[in-house]
């Protein structure tokens, strides 16, 4: 069975409408004739009102660039500080959790009270830190909802807590005094240190971690945490896992937020969680104290950028969308060690509305001074635009191939009638393509100047079929619009990776794909080309294909077979239907030859002719036994290309 190829034709020949497109121009009157040049008044007009229209756009776009980079420093600013408060959260516990004699509970635990104790006093980023081991002991020096140092014993039945409350902080009271206790309480609860979320994530991860917000079980608001994993070793023997804490309300982060819009006046900025929902914003006054999703132009903002796929970026991001029939400007950034994404927005009309009306009063002044040399070229410009405008009516109709009855523009301007006269012969020209070939494809064929008639002419041509292993049990596996999703994505690999190496896709065959090498035109070395190209497919193939199993989709395993050899080549068809197509054995060889993989399970297999075209410059294995193809009495000698 032949395989066609269907593609752009390579054979060149002379179209058998040359002599009517050659044709010369009939005669015209030589009367009175006008050059472009007589009219050059007229077009300096244009010239002029074209550069008042540059200089507009372009003050337009500077305002907007001051705007947006206006708009990007406070941005900066308001993350710099974040960022720096986050910073600062995170020395603190990095500085307890490095305490050599650390331990919440024991005789040494006075000692690591003391420690957390003073740096809380220290760190008004935080609202409380604390240490716990795997034993479900715990020591928390807390700030809300009032100073006090927790003590916490995890029993058998339950857990008992021995809370110390301390003084308000004064910095004139002395450092004994600010630590002394006022009063203890004793009382017995379910908590557990081992199975609350910061210690849970900062064990799995083995490292410092940033938890989602939550509600802070003694202070009941919502927070984040900043945990920190470790390890001790006892005197008295043994090996205890620790994880180091400390929590930041949400309240705090508000006001970070808060100070963007206060520095500029106008503008607002929010604090997004990994998850996507509000940690702060400063559109809304006051603490939050239970996680929402974005709403009202954060709202819509953030539909946006789910749209675009910048939402959750770890990029920093600027651009502007329309809400409610505004416009605003948007810089986004992320706060790495935490997953957050800062956001914040600002009314373009807001920000750059006074520059704006000094650019349109600039731009109405040289209005006004041209308005007397507008009205002067009016005059000139008819001479030229009412044919012009004629002619572009009849260059439609041509582009739209209506090439009957077409009028002429006859013009005293020399241009004009030279355009005039190009017009009609592209007219006749396309007219004596539409009786050889479809209207449809014409412009291509024109463009790729190959013949119209129908030809053919042996080729010496490298011939590769691809097929994907399974392919009938994958498709059954899934939808059809994740099966359409995945078949694009590796036709699109495909054949950039042929185009690369000079090959012509000629067609596709359900999952399977036919590529010529040295078809239409000659290609030196198409064997050594085709056995990359296939090398490449399968090193990209790789890469898509642990994209895919990430995705939990099956993977696309391509099996090649290449042949050498002499086609007939050419464009063939119908009266009404032409096409470059290439036949004959070689093809028919080339795709039995890729079927055999599946018997010999391989995956490139090439015949004897394609070996001997690379030279032994890749690695190849020859199949010792000679290869029966189906439909063929003889044997081949194959060769496996080594993809490995």
């Amino acid at each position: 069975m032949n395989k066609n190829s269907s593609g752009n034709p390579g054979v060149a020949g002379k179209p058998p409408f040359e002599s009517a497109a050659a044709a010369p121009p009939s005669k015209r009157s030589r009367r009175f004739r006008v050059d472009v040049g007589t009219i050059v008044s007229a077009v300096a007009l244009t010239q002029s009102l074209l550069l008042v229209s540059l200089g507009y756009w372009g003050s337009q776009r500077l305002v907007s660039r001051i705007g947006t980079s206006a708009h990007k420093a406070n941005h900066d600013r308001t993350e710099d500080k974040v960022l720096a408060f986050l910073q600062k959260a995170e020395s603190v516990i990095d500085a307890a959790g490095s305490a050599p004699s650390l331990r919440p509970a024991g005789e040494q635990s006075e000692r690591t009270s003391e420690l957390l104790w003073t740096l809380l006093a220290q760190s008004p980023e935080l609202d409380s830190i604390y240490v716990a081991n795997e034993a479900g002991q715990m020591l928390m020096a807390l700030r809300y909802p009032t100073p006090a140092m927790r003590h916490i014993e995890r029993g058998p039945q339950f857990t008992t807590e021995t809370w110390h409350y301390k003084p308000p902080p004064s910095a004139e009271a002395d450092v004994q005094d600010r630590y002394a206790t006022r009063r203890v309480e004793t009382l017995h609860s379910s908590y557990d240190p081992t199975q609350r979320s910061w210690y849970v994530q900062a064990r799995k991860a083995q490292g410092p971690v940033w938890t989602q917000p939550y509600v802070f079980a003694a202070a009941q608001e919502l927070g984040v945490t900043y945990a920190l994993p470790g390890k001790r070793r006892y005197a008295e023997g043994g090996t205890q896992a620790l994880v180091v804490a400390g929590d930041v309300s949400l309240g705090r982060l508000s006001g970070f937020v808060q100070q963007f819009s206060s520095s500029i006046g106008h503008g607002d900025s929010a604090l997004l969680s990994a998850d996507f929902r509000v940690l702060a914003r400063s559109d809304h006054p006051g603490v939050l104290h239970k996680l929402e999703l974005p709403s009202g132009v954060l709202g819509a903002l953030h539909a946006h950028m789910l749209a675009d796929g910048t939402a959750g970026s770890s990029h920093d991001t600027e651009f502007s969308f329309t809400h409610e029939g505004r416009n605003y400007l948007v810089q986004t950034s992320s706060i790495p060690s935490t997953g957050w994404q800062l956001v914040s927005w600002v009314p373009e009309d807001v920000l750059l509305g006074d520059l704006r009306h000094a650019v349109l009063l600039s731009l109405l002044l040289a209005l006004a001074f041209l308005a007397v040399a507008l009205f002067m070229s009016l005059k000139l410009s008819k001479l030229v635009t009412s044919p012009v405008e004629n002619l572009s009516h009849i260059a439609r109709r041509i582009g739209l191939l209506e090439l009957d009855n077409l009028p002429r523009e006859p013009s005293r301007v020399l241009e004009i009638q030279h355009l005039d006269q190009a017009l009609d012969d592209s007219a006749r020209s396309l007219k004596a393509f539409s009786k050889f070939v479809p209207v449809d494809v014409i412009n291509q064929l024109v463009a790729d100047g190959h013949a119209l008639a129908p030809n053919g002419s042996p080729r010496r041509v490298t011939v590769m079929f691809s097929d994907v292993e399974g392919f009938t049990s994958i498709s059954e596996s899934l939808d059809t619009d994740v099966l359409v999703g995945m078949l694009t994505e590796y036709f699109n690999l495909a054949t950039a990776v042929f185009a690369r190496h000079g090959g012509m896709v000629d067609k596709f065959i359900g999952d399977g794909i036919m590529v010529l090498w040295g078809a239409p035109a000659d290609l030196p070395d198409a064997e050594y080309r085709a056995c990359m190209a296939a090398l490449e497919l399968h090193v990209e193939m790789d890469e898509l294909n642990r994209r895919w199993v990430e995705q939990g989709l099956p993977e696309f395993r391509t099996r090649v077979g290449i042949h050498t050899g002499m086609v007939i080549a050419g464009v063939l068809g119908s009266n009404d239907r032409l096409s470059y197509t290439a036949f004959g054995d070689v093809i028919n060889v080339a795709s039995r030859i890729e079927g055999i993989n599946k018997q010999l399970g391989t995956q490139v297999l090439m015949s004897e002719v394609t070996f001997a075209g690379l030279q032994g410059r890749l690695h190849t294995r020859r199949i010792e036994e000679l290869v029966e193809l189906r439909g063929r009495q003889t044997r081949m000698v194959l060769y496996e290309l080594m993809t490995s």
